[in-house]
């Protein structure tokens, strides 16, 4: 039995257990009630939020997502439990999102950033993001809460202003700010390559302000939006025109600006990667041509014509204000010569850039009229002087000019497309003139007639199909048929050239490598192409007598050609020397003035009449085929 103060004690401890373990419950009860109150207050607030509040854990997967989400998005709760957290956002922009989780993760701080997330529509928009962490008992971060609110619309305001204060108000192309900023970028890149070269163009519209102030400034304004989609639609695809609004044609293809309006009537136009001044010519030709034409504004025809000064970058230390500044004189000295026309700043250049221009020309009506020829040169049997065959070398027989040798045209003709054309003609017609060639046994058969294969012609898809037609259509026996490509044409792309060269030795044809040496192939690496002829470039041959090197190089080339069963030409024979020392080295064949100089057609019947070419005719001479 417990003492009476005992049990006082005993009854006053448990009292006091009682009354702890009543104040706990209490205090229990009153924590879960402040708790409850937090996540309804949550709830509440991520409800009624327009800003879209995420739940996440720390591998991305969703917890809770709330209902701003499918106002803003359109997506339902369900659809985006099933999604990871980082599907919705732009593939380009997952990656900086994830690298701010983690860092999230790893500090405990949230980083703020931007991203576009995808609508349920398709619609890319622009969220502000920003993120706080919930740690767990240990510390450790547990889940992040992500708060993202739409700024779509801002953005889309800060862009126009951005746009408005770059570009012009009516025509909406770039203005002054904007293109000197483009031209001052091109005169950087310029003086880092020296072979980039641009220009640029100032067009001023002749007797604009006349117009305007008669017909007032509305009719003005709508023929000046007319002149702005004219000179876009001039523009070639690499000039990389501007982007420009609705009021700008749809169908022209769009990149960097390069179309601006300065004001008024005054337009510039940045030219890219330009090799000669003929280049900016050709724009500015189109431009007045273009412009020449009638416009219709409010119902009646408008004609106008523009003065266009034209300034060149040709040294890196070129700035966009003085370029600008120089077109702008140039397209003054325009004005005073009488309008419309085109001026180079440089007088020189001007001059240069109007004979190409006026070049090319001509040369797309010499095809049409069909002015050009064919010349032969013989290639000749070293060992015996027997003729074997003759190479086709075009002419142009030039109206005032006379006969013009290809060093004058050929490389416009190839710039410019001509060539296309041309090469057909050549290929048709040395296959027709060949088979009225006549050995001096009274055939043809056995002389083969050799036909150079331009570059452009080499990667034009219907090549094939063109030798095909043309022997169709001539009679010639394929195995008479050479075609010579460049070596460095060969080794451009070796896999395609292999491909054609197998389709072309299908007809029958031969196959020559014209100027080797002078490119970066090898022998060896021509092994890979059905090739018959190697022939060896005149720089060689021409050398070999007073140059070791030269004539090591030659036997080194016909003794390896020789070896993978190729016949060798030697191009440049001028002197007997030539041919001896090349006869002496195995050569088979050899080509070059010593023989002959290119003959026309009743020269080749006077060659053939002779059989072989004596000593006696050498020229004694080099010179151009």
């Amino acid at each position: 039995m417990l003492a009476d103060g005992s049990y006082e004690a005993v009854v006053g401890a448990f009292g006091l257990v009682l009354l702890y373990v009543f104040y706990q419950h209490l205090r229990m009860r009153q924590l879960r009630a402040r708790l409850m109150q937090r996540e309804e207050l949550f709830r509440l607030i991520s409800e009624n939020a327009a800003d879209m509040i995420a739940l996440v854990d720390v591998s991305g997967k969703r917890l809770y997502n709330s209902p701003a989400y499918e106002k803003v998005l359109g997506y339902s709760a369900e659809e985006l439990r099933r999604t990871s957290a980082f599907e919705q956002i732009h593939p380009d922009d997952r990656e900086k999102v994830k690298v701010a989780a983690a860092e999230a993760r790893r500090t405990g701080v949230g980083k703020r950033l931007e991203y576009r997330i995808r609508h349920k529509n398709g619609e890319w928009l622009v969220v502000e993001s920003s993120a706080s962490v919930i740690r767990n008992e240990k510390g450790e971060v547990q889940k992040l809460v992500i708060v993202n609110r739409d700024i779509s619309e801002r953005k889309r305001a800060e862009g126009k202003l951005e746009h408005n204060a770059l570009h012009d108000g009516l025509t909406d192309l770039p203005n002054r700010l904007l293109f000197l900023s483009q031209v001052e970028r091109a005169c950087d890149r310029a003086a880092r390559d020296a072979f980039y070269k641009f220009a640029v163009l100032f067009v001023d519209i002749d007797g604009f302000k006349v117009f305007n102030d008669t017909m007032g400034h509305g009719v003005g304004d709508e023929l000046l939006l007319a002149i702005s989609q004219r000179l876009a639609n001039c523009l070639r695809f690499e000039d990389m025109l501007a982007r420009v609004a609705d009021k700008r044609p749809r169908d022209v293809a769009a990149s960097d600006d390069v179309l601006a309006r300065l004001g008024g009537d005054e337009f510039t136009i940045l030219v890219k990667a330009i090799r000669d001044p003929s280049d900016a010519m050709r724009v500015a030709k189109r431009i007045l041509d273009a412009l020449g034409e009638a416009f219709s504004i409010q119902g009646q025809e408008v004609f106008i014509s523009a003065s266009i000064g034209v300034s060149l970058s040709t040294t890196p230390n070129d700035r966009a204000e003085n370029l600008l500044r120089d077109a702008d004189i140039a397209m003054f000295r325009a004005k005073m010569l009488g309008k419309s026309r085109c001026v180079f700043f440089d007088e020189e250049m001007h001059t240069k850039a109007v004979e190409q221009l006026q070049l090319e020309t001509e040369l797309r009506r010499a095809v049409e009229n069909q002015e050009f020829r064919l010349h032969y040169q013989p290639i000749v049997l070293l060992k015996t002087g027997e003729i074997a065959g003759f190479e086709a070398l075009v002419r142009w027989q030039h109206p005032r000019e006379g006969l013009l040798y290809p060093d004058r045209f050929l490389g416009v003709v190839e710039k410019t497309g001509l060539i296309m054309p041309l090469g057909k003609w050549i290929l048709r017609e040395a296959c027709r003139q060949a088979e009225s060639w006549q050995s001096p046994s009274g055939s043809h058969e056995k002389l083969l007639a050799a036909v150079n294969v331009s570059p452009r012609q080499f990667a034009d898809p219907d090549l094939v199909g063109d030798v095909e037609k043309a022997l169709q259509e001539t009679g010639m026996d394929a195995r008479r048929l050479h075609l010579e490509i460049t070596e460095s044409v060969a080794m451009t792309d070796p896999e395609r050239t292999r491909s054609v060269l197998v389709q072309l030795k299908k007809l029958g044809i031969s196959i020559n490598i014209d100027d080797f040496g002078t490119g970066h192939s090898s022998l060896g690496r021509l092994r890979r192409f059905p090739v018959d002829v190697v022939k060896i470039d005149r720089s060689f041959v021409t050398h070999m007598e007073n140059d070791e090197e030269a004539r090591k190089i030659v036997h080194l080339i016909i003794d390896f050609a020789h070896t993978v069963n190729l016949k060798v030409v030697a191009e440049g024979v001028e002197v007997a020397a030539h041919r001896d020392q090349l006869a002496s080295l195995g050569c088979e064949y050899g080509q070059g003035y010593f023989f002959s100089k290119p003959v026309d057609l009743e020269g080749v019947g006077r060659l053939l009449a002779r059989s072989a070419v004596p000593a006696e005719m050498a020229m004694g001479v080099g010179g151009s085929q």
